[in-house]
C-alpha cells in the first residue's frame, strides 16, 4: 500500500509518500519570515500556494499517482489559511483520481512518525515544537496529555528570546550554539503540577539581558532551566503510567542538550530513550502519510469530502486512535 501525505499547517509545505515499511518520497518547501519577525499566516499560505505545483510535480516525478492508494492531509491543529491549502489540494487529488481521503491530526503525526522511524512501541512522548509543548502517553484508546504549557510553547519561547537578544531565526539552533559558551545565572523555574509556563522565564531573561547580562549566559541558563522543567514532568509521567520508553519528537527534539538531559533521566530509571531523526523532527509530509497508512489499514475507508473540514484547534487528546 502507498499513501501520499500533505502537510501545510504552518511554515512548511511538505508532501511525502510511504509504503508499508519504507519512506519513498519526502519533498518540502519552508516559508522563512523576514528577519526579526514570526510566522505571518497570510504570507505563509501565499508561500504554500506559490510552491505547491513545484513540490507536487517533484513528488509525481518519482511516483505515479495511479499507484497511490490513499491521500492524507493535515486537518489541524494549525493556521487556518495554511491548513486550507493542503486540504484543498488533497480533496482535488482524491476526487480526480478517486482515492480515499484521510484526515490527520498534526500532533499525532509527529508521534507516529517517531514510532515509525525509531521502532519504539509504547512511549511517554515529549512533543516540543514552535506550536506545541505536551507530555503525552497512550491510555485507553487515545493519546492522553499528562502535562502541557499554560502559555507559550518551548519552541516559540526560544524564538522570542532569540529575537530579543539579536539572534537570527530559527531561534532554537542559534540559542543552542550560543549556550555552549555560557555560564549559569538565575532564572525562574515554573512547573505547576504537570504543566509548565515559559512566558515569564522569557520576560525575566530579556530583562537580565537589558540589564547587562551576556547573551551566552542568557542562552545557557534559559536552556538549563526550561529543559530541566521538561525533564521533570516527563519523568513524573513515566512514574504515573509505568511506561519504560521515552520518545522525543517535534522540531525542538534536535537540541542536543535537551536530548542529554532526557537520556540521563532514562538511564537512571532503566528506560529506553528514542529521538526522532532530525530529518523528521520538523514538519513534513511523511508524518502525515504515516498516520494515513495506519488509519486506513484499520478502518478500510476514507472520509467523504463534505466531512473534511479543517480543525485549527484540534487537540491531540481529541483523536480516536484506531490502530
Amino acid at each position: 500500500m502507498m499513501v501520499l501525505g500533505i502537510e501545510s499547517s504552518a511554515h512548511t509545505l511538505g508532501i511525502g509518500v510511504i509504503s508499508d515499511k519504507d519512506i519513498l518520497v519526502d519533498e518540502r518547501s519552508v516559508y522563512i519570515p523576514a528577519e526579526g519577525k514570526g510566522i505571518i499566516p497570510r504570507e505563509a499560505s501565499q508561500h504554500h500556494c506559490e510552491n505547491l505545483r513545484k513540490i507536487l510535480m517533484m513528488v509525481l516525478d518519482k511516483v505515479d499517482i495511479k499507484d497511490i492508494d490513499v491521500i492524507a492531509f493535515t486537518a489541524g491543529p494549525g493556521m487556518p489559511p495554511c491548513l486550507r491549502i493542503g486540504a484543498t489540494v488533497a480533496r482535488c487529488l482524491a476526487l480526480k483520481y478517486k482515492k480515499p481521503l484521510i484526515l490527520v491530526n498534526h500532533c499525532v503525526a509527529h508521534i507516529e512518525v517517531g514510532r515509525f522511524v525509531t521502532g519504539c512501541k509504547d512511549p511517554v512522548v515529549l512533543y516540543l515544537s514552535g506550536g506545541n509543548t505536551q507530555v503525552i502517553a497512550f491510555v485507553e484508546g487515545r493519546y492522553r496529555i499528562f502535562g502541557e504549557t499554560e502559555d507559550i510553547p518551548i519552541g516559540n519561547a526560544l524564538d522570542m528570546l532569540a529575537r530579543e537578544i539579536g539572534l537570527n531565526m530559527p531561534g532554537g539552533p542559534q540559542i543552542e550554539k550560543l549556550a555552549k559558551k555560557g555560564k549559569y545565572i538565575e532564572l525562574p523555574y515554573v512547573v505547576k503540577g504537570m504543566d509548565l509556563s515559559f512566558a515569564g522565564i522569557v520576560t525575566e531573561a530579556v530583562k537580565k539581558y537589558k540589564n547587562g547580562a551576556k547573551r551566552e549566559d542568557i542562552a545557557y541558563s534559559f536552556q538549563e532551566v526550561c529543559f530541566s522543567m521538561l525533564t521533570e514532568v516527563t519523568e513524573r509521567a513515566m512514574a504515573h503510567t509505568d511506561k519504560e520508553e521515552v520518545l522525543l519528537v517535534g522540531g525542538v527534539a534536535a537540541n542536543k542538550r535537551l536530548q542529554e538531559m532526557i537520556r540521563i533521566m532514562c538511564e537512571e530509571r532503566g528506560a529506553k530513550f528514542y529521538v526522532v531523526p532530525q530529518k523528521y523532527a520538523g514538519d513534513n509530509g511523511v508524518m502525515i502519510a504515516v498516520v494515513g497508512l495506519l488509519a486506513y489499514k484499520k478502518i478500510k475507508k476514507g472520509w467523504r469530502v463534505e466531512e473534511t473540514m479543517i480543525k485549527p484547534k484540534w487537540r491531540t487528546d481529541e483523536v480516536d486512535i484506531y490502530w
